[in-house]
């Protein structure tokens, strides 16, 4: 989470001052703000690294892996994109496209689509050949999604844009209002049969009709609060997740809540803040907070099951359901497995030391993690 903020008078002030353990006047770091420690657990469960690729640093930005059939699409900033066999980390490609990126991957339908500096867009095909780029109306950091033969868009202008996924004509372009402060984040896109969900600033979250556009529904999930613009930041945040009839999804300094897939209706909200987003399954909806809580709400009526508070200020990532854990990233590399039924410890797992930002996913039988140093990581269970 990133506001556009000048310090340049704080560095200054450091540096005259000396900013550092050397200054005998500096004040000690308190300890409440500080990353909690990771307390000693007796895993119960066998996890094992099942392969490891790295594609390069995602930098200030957010990369996800995306996964198309038996195959693992990851990029990384400099513009590195390679295909990976899901079941053996074997490299099937590697490319560089000739640009920075700064979103991605979307993959599906034969086609691989990623986000290059200053809002351009670029389609491949499954073997790495450019098909079509175009140019949007300002950046794109929301990993763009694909489905009924088109790649639909967000830029950081709220402008959603469909495109024709063969040939990279425009099919439609619509933009919502754009609140005065908003979170330099990653409201993701989730193509659902002839809709979009778009997750949006505000706390809003749209239903937009994949055909031209329109405008189906629309849900408040985080209602802004406050005196001050920087109080009311409320937006949705990370990937809507649909289960059944209905599409959960959390804001920040907002709400929790699962919502009718067809009208939007709530069906329940719970106070919650988060930045990076939730996952569900048949039975829960879980949730990192921001204050570094994993919290678990039954789907059907949306009361708490469990919460963790163990691993505050840890800036975690959306945590996943995987098999009878729940799995959540941290800024050390480190990746959590909680028990799906009670919350407790159940298992951890190193990685390189750098941050985990985009949720992990599964793939079959694996858990397959990023890094922000670069590192793709696959798990299993055993």
């Amino acid at each position: 989470m990133q506001f556009s903020a000048k310090l340049i008078s704080v560095a200054a002030f450091c540096l005259l001052a000396g900013c550092s353990s050397l200054n005998p006047f500096a004040s000690k770091p308190d300890p409440k703000k500080l990353p909690a420690p990771l307390v000693e657990i007796k895993s119960t469960i066998a996890v094992k690294q099942a392969w490891l690729v790295s594609i390069g640093s995602s930098a200030n930005y957010v990369f996800s892996p995306a996964v198309d059939g038996s195959s693992v699409y990851v990029a990384a900033a400099d513009g590195t994109l390679a295909k990976i066999d899901a079941t053996s980390g074997r490299s099937v490609w590697r490319i560089n496209a000739g640009f920075s990126l700064t979103a991605g991957v979307g993959a599906g339908l034969g086609s691989v689509v990623v986000a290059g500096g200053k809002g351009n867009l670029f389609a491949f095909d499954t073997d790495g050949k450019l098909r079509w780029k175009v140019q949007e109306s300002s950046e794109i950091l929301s990993t763009p999604a694909i489905g009924a033969g088109l790649v639909v868009i967000r830029s950081n202008d709220n402008r959603i844009s469909a495109y024709d996924l063969e040939t990279g004509a425009k099919k439609w372009s619509v933009e919502r209002p754009l609140p005065p402060l908003i979170l330099r984040a990653v409201p993701g896109l989730l193509v659902v049969g002839d809709q979009v969900i778009v997750a949006l600033p505000g706390g809003r979250m749209s239903s937009l009709a994949l055909k031209n556009g329109g405008l189906r529904w629309e849900a408040v999930v985080g209602e802004p609060k406050g005196n001050t613009e920087l109080e009311r930041v409320a937006d949705v945040s990370g990937l809507p997740v649909v289960v059944g009839k209905d599409v959960c999804a959390t804001s920040y300094q907002g709400r929790v809540g699962c919502f009718d897939l067809n009208t939007g209706s709530p069906r329940w909200v719970k106070n919650i803040s988060s930045e990076v987003g939730g996952s569900a399954d048949e039975r829960f909806m879980f949730a990192s907070d921001s204050v570094g809580t994993v919290n678990a709400f039954n789907r059907d009526g949306g009361s708490s099951a469990w919460r963790n508070d163990k691993l505050a200020r840890r800036r975690l990532s959306a945590p996943i359901s995987f098999g009878r854990s729940v799995a959540v990233g941290d800024f050390e590399g480190y990746v959590h497995f909680l028990s799906r039924e009670d919350g407790s410890f159940i298992g951890r797992v190193a990685t390189d030391g750098s941050q985990i930002l985009a949720a992990p996913i599964v793939v079959g039988s694996n858990l397959i993690v990023q890094t922000k140093s670069g590192s793709v990581v696959a798990f299993a269970a055993e």
